[in-house]
């Protein structure tokens, strides 16, 4: 969601910190600002709109400073503008401060300030909380960073922040809670940013800050505490992202790059995990809990979102390989009624940021009742990962497009490695099951491959509903999650109404919408439930809808009662998911695309949802 930079060093801080906000972008937000220390004053320059916007009010200027904050805002208190936008400066004038996440009692702690004469330019909670801080500071005659330790205290809500002060201009402080925060560590100089795209092109030293940490940095030193005061020994960890990862690479957009990227990110989940010589499954981020989860009587799976989607197809695979059966929750709903989880069961999550508000509060629940979890997420270093009991990552590289392409099929992949491989160890399938399995596994990359050669036709049929008003998705086993995640794959990036249903659900009520001018994209791969799928279309046709028909490759039935057909390379049933989408989601690029909307940053949406 929102997104934040800072720089303290011996550079110039203004393009840092343009460039890093620009690195955020893909983060979501509404409007954007920078803090620097100039002329023993606090500048503040912020702008509602893009990064853009901001540098059309300050590329004119003549920046001499080296230390300095910026911010991209989602906005949660308050609309979006400018006096909303941050840094936020104290009323004095002597702090500016940005921050990602929520203070839940910024409004009795503001009705204490306007009584000691505050007041206040915005209707956020960050101008209360940097007014806060002041207050203390001048009362209690503290530094800044014990100041900004006994507001924390008295804080109730989530954060990631960073503060400058006028009277420190070589000290800057950074702390965070429920949100986000890293430190780039350069030689005698330091970066801070939401994740780490902002600061791979300065160093790829990085340090994750923990929860409830304070970081100091001054005089080319940084030191980490605690909330207790004491000080913190930080793992430092060595990034292998490539600036290249999180560049375009030629492509229009993010989405489009990283859609077609897949056959790569896929086969990458597989490295080294997959040696199909040997028949062999390894997994080294499972090892501790492997016995716990091929024992486990119950398996539920938390997330959000397209990670949700995800979820529903690993639970399909775990039931049907495993024979354990799975509940699927969405993070949100699950932690606040009171689930009935018990020692030893086995809890994933799935999360392409490891940063996913919900979903993190939802595995502090489960592990409260006793649940080992296992994380399943694609950023390194990531809260989820630190958290989780055991885990996988996806490996698929940075992910920048908003809505989620190639993590989703890394999620099914390495979803589905870890079925197979609980499966074969605990006996429910035979060696020669488990062989094909892993073979048709690893043949994946090449047919998601051949499914994206499918783009230029995709692409024709997109132009002929890039005005429709609603789509209606249907699939079945398997495929109804795809239908699923198609249809919020369009709604995400379109702005058009759509639906996904179980096609055998359509009869009770979703039928009544279908006419000439609804598009029905039915997902009917030949598979178990095929003749039944082929039963769905006809009664759709029967009702004058038009037929968007993903088939399988050499299928001549369907092909002679759909409107239009897209073919996928026939693999496993279990497996089609990851073929079946790619066409979905192309589908739903090019017509985002046709219609002018920002595909990489769509409206109202944020990539990482930090806050609740």
């Amino acid at each position: 969601m929102c997104g934040i930079v800072g720089y303290l060093g011996d550079k110039s801080s203004y393009p840092i910190l343009i460039n890093g906000l620009k690195r955020l972008e893909y983060r979501g937000y509404d409007s954007a600002g920078i803090a620097v220390v100039e002329n023993d004053e606090i500048a503040v320059f912020k702008k509602k709109g893009k990064v853009q916007d901001l540098e059309k009010i300050t590329s004119d200027k003549a920046f001499g400073s080296t230390i300095g904050i910026g911010h991209t805002r989602w906005a949660t208190h308050g609309e979006p503008n400018d006096a909303n936008a941050h840094p936020h400066l104290s009323n004095s004038g002597e702090l500016a401060l940005i921050h990602n996440g929520i203070i839940e009692n910024y409004g009795a702690l503001k009705e204490d300030l306007l009584k000691k004469g505050y007041t206040f330019k915005s209707q956020t909670d960050t101008e209360v909380f940097v007014n806060f801080i002041e207050d203390i500071q001048k009362n209690e005659d503290l530094s800044l960073e014990d100041a900004l330790r006994v507001a924390l205290s008295k804080v109730v809500g989530a954060y990631a922040i960073a503060i400058i002060s006028k009277e420190t201009p070589n000290k800057l402080v950074a702390a965070r809670k429920g949100s986000p925060l890293v430190l780039g560590l350069g030689k005698g100089e330091f970066f801070l940013a939401s994740d780490a795209t902002p600061i791979i092109e300065y160093t790829n030293e990085v340090i994750y800050l923990k929860d409830e940490e304070i970081v100091v940095m001054e005089d080319g030193e940084y030191l980490i505490k605690d909330a207790k005061d004491i000080p913190q020994t930080p793992y430092i960890q060595t990034l292998e992202l490539e600036l290249e990862a999180i560049e375009k690479g030629g492509h229009e957009h993010f989405m489009h790059k990283e859609i077609f990227e897949q056959p790569i990110s896929i086969a990458d989940c597989m490295r080294g995990r997959l040696n199909l010589e040997r028949g062999e499954l390894v997994l080294g981020g499972i090892r501790n809990y492997a016995k716990a989860l091929e024992n486990a009587e119950r398996i539920i799976i938390i997330a959000c979102g397209t990670s949700w989607h995800a979820g529903l197809v690993a639970e399909y695979v775990f039931e049907d390989l495993c024979r354990i059966p799975v509940e699927v929750e969405y993070a949100s709903e699950f932690r606040y009624r009171n689930p009935v989880i018990k020692e030893g069961d086995i809890v994933i999550a799935i999360s392409q940021s490891g940063e996913t508000a919900d979903t993190l509060a939802a595995i502090e629940l489960a592990k409260a009742k006793g649940a080992i979890v296992l994380g399943v997420v694609n950023t390194v270093g990531s809260s989820i990962s630190r958290i989780s009991h055991e885990g996988a990552y996806l490996h698929a590289g940075p992910e920048i497009g908003v809505a989620s392409t190639k993590a989703f099929t890394a999620q099914l992949t390495v979803l589905y490695m870890i079925a197979l491989k609980a499966a074969f160890n605990k006996g429910t399938i035979t060696q020669n099951k488990f062989r094909e399995r892993l073979t048709e596994l690893s043949l994946i990359p090449d047919k998601v491959e051949k499914a994206l050669k499918s783009n230029d036709k995709i692409e024709h049929i997109s132009e002929m509903f890039k005005d429709a008003r609603n789509f209606l998705y249907l699939g079945r086993g398997y495929n109804f999650p795809v239908a699923l995640e198609g249809a919020l794959k369009l709604k995400e990036i379109s702005y058009i109404h759509a639906e996904g249903y179980p096609a055998a659900e359509m009869k009770h009520g979703p039928i009544a919408l279908i006419d000439e001018d609804m598009p029905v994209v039915v997902i009917a791969t030949r598979d178990s439930s095929y003749d039944k799928i082929v039963s769905n279309i006809q009664e759709v046709k029967a009702r004058k809808g038009v037929v968007i028909a993903v088939v399988t490759e050499g299928d001549t039935l369907i092909p002679s009662m759909a409107d239009f057909t897209i073919e996928v390379p026939a693999t496993h049933e279990s497996l089609m998911p990851l073929v079946s989408v790619i066409p979905l989601q192309l589908l739903s690029y090019h017509i985002a695309v046709m219609r002018g909307a920002n595909v990489d940053q769509p409206r109202n949406l944020a990539k990482s949802v930090t806050v609740e």
